[in-house]
Formats: structure tokens, sequence, C-alpha cells
């Protein structure tokens, strides 16, 4: 059989093809000659998933079909080297060119296999050369999935570059398709165009299949071996974005010969430039960066074909038949700004994850010779030994009659400072702010959102940043007035939090939901008093019950301030985290740069938990929900958020041991005249603006719903329910169902998509 470059026979860098042919509608991706004890065979690989059903050989042919992964593999014999196979589908006969084994320009080789997904020539030379010098490769196989003239474009580079590389003994570069004519049909030329008798039997050539997506098919490694590599001395799946690990001792080839089953399993690591300069196009020295987050590795395999044996099968991320040797596994490195390139390294990856590898520097800067550009140098802020000044940054609209008690429970915990914004305010909430201002107890802000395109929340965080009363203080926690920090250590104070939890510097509180406990009406009295049911601690549904607001020291690690946590991780400085749950258990990494809800691993309220009020009375929600939210704009807070957050699971009241010492500081705070008159007048304005909204007949329709007594018997049922039911509302929920007292096993949920009619 011709090959595809006659001219290139005496190259080390050769061109090959597979077939890709279509016969009687069925994809045949290639056709090799092979030899066993019993003969010549020929083996026919069809695409994955095609039906085995039709597929056979002549009449008096020996034949065996395989199923190789959901592929058929047809075996069956020919007469002499060269012959066409002949396959009987759907009772008729093809006749189809057959591949050699070249097996042998790989025997006794150390050999890459890899899939060439558009990469340079440049970087395949860089990939050959490193290979070659430090791990003892000897040859490639390499499979392209670019058209077939843009491959043959890549190996002309290639063999100018690495034709003459000192260790490489040959490379072949493999592509699918065939050559196409003016009406999208083969050449007649083509070697592989050989029709039989007229109307006796046949062959059906296709136009061109690039393999734009290989990997799909699981035979492409299967292809590979009975064509160039079962005779290899051992083999290593990788691309040629990759890059295996040095190492110290025998390299992976020789591993893959020592291991018992002949196989060792390779684990991908991503990597990733910091900065690319301006100007340049991606290598291989630029990948200094691994993110310290990441978990998992992208499974490959090394294989010794004698050791292992002719039974296992060759699939993209391990081999069947072939259980890799315990202990020897052999790391590589994907460089994936050769895979993906882009213009920043910040489209490919969060930068906040991104720290330098001493490996791959020492890669760069020693084997590459390079001069990658490093991630900048960044230093903690060293805490101070003394009190530990506490401050809050919160956002209100409207929440006049909830600030004093607020401001009192958290000052006597401990709380020096308070950066609070306002906008749009209605009942005095901003005047009494304003005048708490002038008594020196918080620091007011009209929030900035306007123009901005910022949600009002996110705004004031911004502008916060910029604020003394937030870049002087140690501890810093963003939370809203509806949330109060409820410390079960010690005296309830945050001095007993700080010693309870050592070192640490971030501590989560994860919310508990109080719901309205029943509560019609708004009293005006005291929050803490009030409302003492709340939800399961373990609720992990609707999604928001794990929400935790996060009390961090303001040592410089995060850039910025977030609504959750601080945001902006300086990767630089991940390893001086010491962040803690609510029980004083270590948070994982992976929750370092983005996380901002609790799990089944993660929750805790040993020593704090944040108590979340998010409905009061039904009366006061009225109000809530005509003023809108202050961070999700967008959403309505209607029925379905008081589904989701009045949660009267179970009573909880071990806040209320606080109560006479916040007693005792909002005497203090109203014993002032102009206080306890800022105060009564925001009490009174909302009451009046309840008496207002409750003349609407949408309001009067909300209320009625919220006080009903299907709502009151769901708010006790939300261990019960599924995330979809949350999502929906209440009224996916049969009337029935509220009506029973459903055992602990009872379950209801509902498909997605359901509304509440």
């Amino acid at each position: 059989m011709p090959t595809s470059d006659p001219g290139a026979c005496s190259s080390r860098i050769l061109e090959r093809e597979l077939s890709a042919l279509t016969l009687a509608g069925r994809r045949l991706l290639d056709a090799v000659e092979m030899t066993a004890p019993e003969g010549r065979f020929a083996r026919l690989f069809f695409r994955s998933g095609t039906a085995p059903a039709g597929i056979s050989v002549p009449k008096g042919s020996k034949a065996v079909l395989h199923n190789f992964g959901g592929a058929p593999v047809l075996d069956t014999g020919i007469g002499t080297a060269g012959a066409p196979a002949a396959v009987v589908l759907d009772g008729t006969l093809h006749k189809v060119a057959v591949h050699l084994d070249e097996t042998a320009l790989f025997a006794g080789l150390n050999v890459l296999a890899a899939v060439r997904n558009g990469e340079t020539a440049e970087t395949a030379a860089d990939w050959l050369r490193f290979h070659v010098q430090q791990h003892g490769m000897q040859g490639a196989v390499i499979f392209d999935r670019a058209p077939p003239e843009d491959s043959r474009s890549f190996i002309r580079s290639l063999r100018a570059q690495a034709e003459n590389l000192d260790g490489l003994e040959r490379v072949v570069v493999v592509h699918a398709g065939l050559p196409l004519g003016k009406e999208g049909l083969p050449e007649e030329a083509h070697p592989f165009n050989v029709p039989g008798a007229p109307g006796k039997d046949r062959m059906e050539i296709p136009p061109a299949d690039p393999w734009r997506a290989p990997l799909g098919e699981v035979l492409i490694y299967e292809i590979l071996r009975a064509r160039f590599l079962a005779r290899a001395r051992a083999a290593a799946n990788i691309d040629l974005f990759d890059l295996l690990a040095p190492g110290e001792g025998p390299n992976v080839f020789d591993r893959a010969v020592a291991a018992p089953s002949g196989c060792v399993r390779l684990g991908g690591v991503q990597a990733y430039p910091w900065r690319v300069r301006k100007g340049d196009t991606p290598a291989f020295a630029d990948h200094i960066c691994t993110q310290f987050d990441a978990s998992g590795e992208r499974p490959r395999w090394c294989l010794a074909p004698a050791k292992a044996g002719p039974d296992c099968i060759w699939r993209l991320i391990r081999v069947v038949g072939a259980e890799p040797d315990p202990g020897q596994d052999v790391r590589f490195y994907r460089c994936m700004a050769l895979r993906h390139p882009a213009d920043t390294v910040s489209k490919l990856v969060p930068k906040t994850s991104l720290v330098e590898t001493p490996e791959l520097l020492k890669l760069a800067t020693g084997h590459f010779n390079a001069k990658p550009v490093r991630i900048p140098e960044e230093k903690a802020v060293k805490p101070g030994c003394d009190k530990q000044k506490t401050t809050v940054v919160t956002t209100m609209k409207n929440e006049g009659p909830f600030i004093l008690e607020w401001l009192a429970y958290h000052r006597m915990i401990g709380v020096d400072d308070f950066l609070v914004y306002t906008n749009d305010c209605t009942d005095g909430t901003d005047t009494m702010l304003q005048l708490l201002q002038r008594k020196g107890l918080v620091q007011h802000r009209e929030n900035p959102f306007r123009n901005t395109g910022l949600k009002p929340q996110h705004a004031a965080l911004q502008a916060a940043d910029n604020e003394p009363v937030i870049q002087n203080a140690d501890w810093v926690v963003c939370m809203d007035v509806d949330e109060f920090i409820n410390i079960k250590c010690g005296e309830g104070r945050l001095a007993d939090l700080f010693e309870a939890v050592g070192d640490a510097n971030m501590i989560s509180m994860t919310w508990r939901l109080f719901g309205n406990n029943d509560v019609r009406d708004f009293s005006g009295d005291l929050i803490l008093r009030d409302f003492t049911r709340c939800a399961h601690e373990v609720t992990r549904k609707p999604h928001q019950a794990w929400g935790f607001k996060t009390l961090y020291r303001n040592t410089g690690i995060f850039k910025k301030l977030g609504v959750h946590r601080p945001k902006g991780l300086k990767p630089q400085l991940w390893e001086d985290i010491r962040w803690v749950n609510g029980s004083g258990r270590d948070m994982p990494r992976e929750m370092f740069r983005n996380g901002w809800r609790s799990s089944m691993s993660t929750y805790g309220y040993d020593l704090v938990q944040l108590n979340h009020y998010a409905v009061r009375s039904a009366e006061s929600f009225l109000v809530k929900r005509d003023r809108g939210r202050v961070n999700h704009v967008d959403r309505d807070q209607g029925l379905s958020y008081w589904f989701r957050m009045n949660n009267n699971a179970e009573e909880e009241r071990s806040i209320q041991r606080m109560i006479p010492a916040l007693e005792a500081e909002m005497a203090q705070l109203l014993a002032d005249p102009d206080i306890a008159a800022a105060h009564e007048h925001s009490c009174r304005k909302h009451r009046e603006k309840i008496e207002e909204l409750k003349t609407r007949d949408d309001m009067i329709a909300l209320f009625s719903e919220l006080t009903s007594g299907k709502l009151r018997k769901l708010s006790r049922m939300h261990a019960h329910f599924g995330a979809n039911v949350f999502l929906s509302g209440p009224g996916v929920v049969p009337d029935e169902i509220a009506e029973k007292e459903p055992g602990d096993d009872f379950w209801f949920t509902v498909a997605r998509g359901e509304t509440t009619h």
C-alpha cells in the first residue's frame, strides 16, 4: 500500500492518514492489516455507536465482531498482503483498502501518543525536545484534528524544526480525511479509491471527515495501537500542550515496563502563565502557575504493550484490563494557554487562584532558559496584639424601627464602629443615622449607587473600601440590620469568640433562618424577644438557608469587601488564610476564593451563628416587600420569598441570655432625648406605612396568605421539601399535605419549572 507521503520515506517525521469512509451509511474510521498466529487479517474500526446488526463477511470467510466500548470492530481474514478486506453490510459486499501494519516503526521505542488541537509546529518541536531530553522519549505518534492541508503545513514546519533532533528516532503525524474534488467528492486518483466489480462489490468514499471531535471516537487509541504502537517498548498518552513533570529515578517509560500490570497512571494538573508579555505568543516557559484550590487530576496512562498483553483496550483516560500500578503515579502539566490562546490569562482562569509552582518555575528558567513574568510579591499586614477594633459595614433602606436594637446589641458585644449606607428612605432611617453620627455612634453615608450601574449594596461596599473607618479596622464584617451575631462561647462577646478561635483570621457565621414565630402584628418590641423559632441546624434547603457572613481580619490578604466574605484574594497570600467555621473547624481551601454558603462538611454553630430575622412580623414584611431589596433589586420579595425565609421549625433561645445587657445598652441610648425622638418617629412612620399598605388590594391579598393556616403550617415543614418547591413557591404544595402531620420520612418535591398558581 503506498504511503500518503511517498516522497518523505527517508524523513524522521512521516505523514499518515485514516481511511474515514462511509459504507452503506456506516462510518468506517480505519482498516488495518494485522498478523496473528493463524495468519493475516484485517481489523475494521467502525464509529462508536454504530449498530452491529447487518455487519458480516462473505460466506465462507472467518470473522470475529468485537465490541470495544460501544464501537463495533470487525476482524476478517485477508488473502495476500495489501489486498482489500471484504465486508458485507446489509447484504451488499464492499471491498475496503487496508493500511499495512507499521508497528515496526516504533518497535522497542519509548513513544508518546498525542492529539494535536491546533498547537503550532514551534510548540510541537519544544514538546518533542523536552521529552527526548528529560524523559528518554524516542518517538511520537500525533493524531492531528486539523484538515489534511493544514496538517501537511504543520508537518512541513515541524520537519524544519525537529528533523535533526538528537535522540528522536521517528514521529508519525496522522490525520483523518481525504483530498476533495470540485464536487466535494474524493479525487479519482486517490489510492484508497479501489472499486470492485460493477454491481457485485463497491467501495463508497464520502467527502472528507476531518474528525473535528476525535476524542468522541473512543477507538482512536486502538487504531494508533494497531497501526503503529503495538510493538513499542512503552507508550504514554498525553497531548501536545502537556509536559511530563521531571522527576528523580526511573522515567515514566521505565516505570511502565517495571510495573506488574505494565501500566502506570498519569495525573494531569492544569498550568497557566501569570502573564504573557505583550506581543509574545504563549510558550511552555510562560506556564509557571497552578491553581492552589484545584481538585483532582486529569487521568491518562503509560503502558508497556508487551507487559500488558493484547487483550486490554486502550482508551483516552484508562486502559481497560490493565490496572495501574499503585504508588507509581506520574504527574504531568497541562499548559492551558497553549491549548486555549487568549489575550489575557484571566479569560482562562481566575487569577486569584494562581500560585507559582517551584517545579514549573525551575523548568522555565532552567530547561527552557526563559524569564517568565513572575507573580508580584505581596505581604500580609501583621495583626496587632492590642485590643482588636471591629467594624461593621451595612446598607439600609426604611429600617428605622429596627436600627436601635441592632446597634445596641452589637455595641454591647464589642463592635466598635458602624459604617452605614442608605438610599431613598421615607421613614426617618437616614435622619436617625445622621443624628447617630453626630452623637459619635455610627458613620453614615448616602449610597453612591446612582449612575454607577451597580446594585446599591455593591456600590456601598465599593465606596467603603476607601473609608478610613474600614482601612483602620482590625476586624471587618459586612452584615445587615436583620442579622445578629449570636456568640455562644464565654460571655457572648466578640472578645470571647476571638479567644476561642485562636489565630484564625476569618470566621464564617452561618445563618439560622428565624421565622415570624406566627407573629402577625408589628409591636415595636425587641426582635430577640418576639422571634424565637427558626430552622433546624441541618437545613440544606432552601439554598439560602446555609448562607454565611464572614468576620475577617483586615490584614490585606483580600483586595476588597464582599457581601458574604472578602473578595479579590491575593493568591500569593493564600497560605496565610486561617479560616474557621462557626464551630472553630478549618474551612477547605476550595472555599477561599468564592465560597458563600455552608455545606454538610462546613457548617457549624458551636461558637457562633448568625441569627437572620429575614421576615419579622407579617405586617413588617409588607413594608419590606414594598421597599424592595438593597442587593437583588430586580427580585420581588413576595410570597415565595416569605415561604423560603419564614422557617419556624424549632425553638432556639440561646441569644436571649444577652437581653438584659441589650436592654441596658438600649436604655442608655434612649436616655438621649434626640435619639428617643428619632426612634419614636421611625416606629410611627413604620406603623403608618403598614396601615397605608393594608388598604391596597394586592397587599391585602398578600397579608391574607402570609397569615393563613397553610403558610403557618408550611413554615414548620421545610425539612420535608425539595429545592424545586422553594424555587416554585408555596402554591405547588397541595393543601392536603399542609393539613397532615408528616412523619420524619416524608418528602415532597416537584419538577423544576412548576410555578405557583
